[in-house]
């Protein structure tokens, strides 16, 4: 039968990809019963980077969104992302998190796991492949397609029989940054049917223009099964477009039988979605035949710009772009997926914002160069590897081998906020974030990014600058996100108006007898010394190493911050004893702040 199948992918992968993964469960839920009649054959809802999104930014259960679904679209299979031993976060769990993870995920509503490795190892697959088919669900093994000195089609075959060996229901070529060629496509499909039993689909992001065309040539190939995005979620760094697929293949051998009508009406009710969240789109939605260099997917596009935002350096988009393919080689070709992707490209603006490569090096490439990821597919650069570890031992081993069941550990943990093994699960994947949030539910104080209270109020403690301004008729969300160089009497303030970056001097008064009056004390201190300890780049105390009065030598781990979903480690430029500490964990912290001080 030459049938073709559709995943659609709207409710993950096209939102992740072009508005940072921002789409509210709210706004799923009205068009699922039109979704569950179309006939797809599954319908990707969860995992990759929805979880995160959820705890973070929406201040949704992640697991009450899958429940929700669950019920609303019965007749439908629906789809996780999966990312191997790391799950739905970014370094490995252990075993008996892995098994736990998946049968809740299975209870919940899921039917297919697509598993995929950053690197490419099939040793950080087999424990969720096999948890999958414990639980009597489709388990889906995926390669994760790039392309370098080290990845050819031999090595895509090998995996591919490697993966079915496991168990797997099915594989997939995941193409998460458009790289294929249509030729190339047809050449790989050709390879991997002629080699494998099951069956094979193809998951193609736009981003280079080439995805139909792909589509096209793995299908004359003998793929049946592809993944698509319905039309107000399509293409650019999304997918090709759900209509057109279907309009394209109409009274071909390969027709999907799918109503194109009942397809339009869909799309059009996502076009009225896709306009809330217009503060999040991309500025780098279109086709962009650069990612044939740079490789950079269509997730991390759009989350790249994002952040870069944040930090006030979208204009150095190129400059970071021109980089990842070099941090990339440095670290042996990795594909760039989640985690990997997240990895190489924060290294990349770490190493275009400091103006020096590698004077920051985050833990997680410091991870990764001792194999705590999997093995590299291509040679490491020794000489960045002896500058990030020096002469810490390499592994060679699955690195879950190495860690101990956590569990009951982190049930014991978070018992005084969990009220189901799902929260237990949710504190799992992102400790901090999932533990904050737990905590506002029980307080009842759940509140979004973008649903702030009023310039007369204060949000809370961490965030006193988040307010909704009303001028003539229309409103303005305005964060103020922290002061750049104290000393001066205008100082420059990191401020984004409605998720735009903007630079803006603002003058510092204090009010005097009811009167305003100029002011240098900002309770910022301003780095001017060796001893003054300050970080690159924007971002969040998530632990203070050190107390006052410690003695340091030059090197020694001060402080951890994050910035871009990665952790820094903030080391002393110098020896001596610790003298003052201005900063607590939570804190927002700028460049040229001092946030230590040494003597």
């Amino acid at each position: 039968m030459n049938q073709v199948n559709i995943t659609e992918t709207v409710l993950r992968d096209g939102h992740q990809s072009l508005i940072a993964t921002r789409m509210r469960t709210e706004d799923m839920l009205p068009i699922c019963d039109k979704l569950d009649k179309i006939g797809f054959w599954s319908l990707e809802v969860w995992g990759g980077a929805t979880f995160d999104s959820c705890l973070r930014f929406l201040k949704e259960d992640p697991w009450e969104r899958l429940k929700l679904l669950r019920e609303k679209l019965p007749d439908t299979r629906l789809q996780m992302l999966l990312r191997g031993q790391n799950l739905l976060g970014y370094r490995h769990y252990s075993d008996d998190v892995v098994k736990q993870f998946i049968k809740l995920s299975a209870t919940n509503g899921i039917d297919v796991f697509r598993i995929f490795d950053a690197m490419n190892d099939v040793r950080n697959l087999r424990e969720s492949i096999a948890a999958v088919k414990k639980n009597d669900k489709h388990a889906q093994g995926t390669l994760a397609y790039t392309t370098s000195p080290v990845h050819n089609l031999k090595s895509y075959v090998k995996m591919a029989k490697e993966l079915q060996k496991q168990g797997c229901d099915s594989l997939v070529v995941k193409d998460m940054a458009g790289l294929l060629t249509p030729y190339v496509t047809s050449e790989l499909f050709k390879a991997l049917l002629d080699s494998v039993d099951v069956p094979v689909h193809l998951h193609c992001h736009a981003t280079a223009g080439l995805a139909s065309m792909c589509h096209l040539k793995a299908i004359e190939a003998g793929c049946r099964h592809i993944d698509t995005a319905i039309s107000a979620f399509a293409e650019g760094t999304s997918h090709t477009t759900t209509e057109s697929i279907v309009a394209g293949l109409h009274n071909s051998e390969y027709d999907t039988g799918l109503d194109l009508v009942a397809l339009q009406e869909i799309g059009a009710y996502f076009y009225g979605v896709r306009k809330k969240y217009h503060q999040f789109e991309s500025e780098f939605t279109g086709i962009d035949t650069r990612v044939q260099v740079n490789q950079v997917p269509g997730g991390m596009i759009s989350n790249l710009s994002n952040q870069l935002k944040e930090q006030g350096a979208l204009h150095q988009m190129n400059e970071v772009l021109d980089e990842i393919p070099r941090v990339r080689k440095d670290l042996g070709y990795p594909p760039l997926v989640t985690p990997t992707s997240q990895i190489v490209g924060t290294q990349a603006v770490f190493n275009v914002l400091s103006g020096e490569r590698y004077k920051n090096i985050t833990n997680e490439v410091k991870l990764y160069l001792q194999g705590k990821y999997g093995k590299a597919p291509g040679r490491i650069n020794k000489k960045i590897q002896q500058l990030a570890i020096g002469n810490e031992d390499v592994i060679d081993v699955r690195p879950a081998d190495l860690l101990k069941p956590e569990m009951k550990k982190l049930a014991k943990e978070i018992k005084e906020l969990a009220q189901s093994d799902e929260d237990v699960m949710s504190y799992a994947m992102f400790p901090d974030i999932a533990k904050e949030f737990l905590q506002q539910r029980k307080d009842g104080n759940l509140q979004p990014e973008e649903l702030l209270a009023d310039a007369s109020s204060t949000v809370n403690s961490k965030t006193p600058s988040d307010f909704m301004v009303t001028l003539h008729g229309e409103k303005y969300h305005i964060v103020v996100k922290g002061a750049g160089h104290p000393c001066q009497d205008t100082r420059p303030y990191y401020m984004t108006l409605d998720g735009v970056p903007q630079e803006v001097n603002i003058e510092i008064l204090d009010v005097i007898d009811g009167s305003p009056s100029q002011s240098s004390n900002s309770g910022r201190h301003h780095a001017s010394e060796p001893g003054h300890v300050t970080t690159s780049m924007p971002g969040v105390i998530i632990d203070i190493l050190v107390k006052v009065g410690d003695s340091v030598k030059a090197g020694d781990p001060l402080l951890i911050t994050e910035a871009m979903k990665m952790e820094t480690e903030i080391h002393a430029p110098i020896k001596g004893t610790i003298k003052e500490i201005y900063i607590a964990k939570g804190d927002t912290v700028t460049p040229d702040e001092c946030l230590i001080a040494i003597e």
